[in-house]
């Protein structure tokens, strides 16, 4: 990701393990992924254990672990700007980037 911000300058590794809260949201688009795929491969081949079919379905997910990973850190940013709009000027990384950039 940039640091900061080529646009509007936002400095987007703030603090220590700010995007820590991001995999929660990885959690989610992961369960919407793997859900559908789970019960689509269970209903085309309804014969296989479902370990396998839970393992068949892990497969294409792998190939889209790098799209859950950066959608989730921009769906953290999302929330943390709409949870907490004003407290955006007043953190670190925000005046760090203020002071290299007036």
């Amino acid at each position: 990701m940039n640091d900061p911000c080529p646009i509007c300058g936002m400095v987007f590794q703030r603090e220590a393990g700010y995007f820590l809260g991001a995999m929660y949201f990885s959690y989610g688009l992961g369960v919407m992924i793997l859900v559908p795929f789970y019960f689509l491969l269970q209903w085309l081949f309804p014969e296989l254990p479902g370990l396998l079919v839970a393992l068949i379905a892990w497969l294409p997910y792998i190939l889209l672990v790098p799209v859950v990973f950066r959608y989730s850190r921009v769906l953290w940013i999302y929330f943390d700007r709409l949870s907490s709009p004003h407290e955006l000027p007043s953190r670190p990384g925000w005046r760090r980037q203020r002071q290299v950039n007036p």
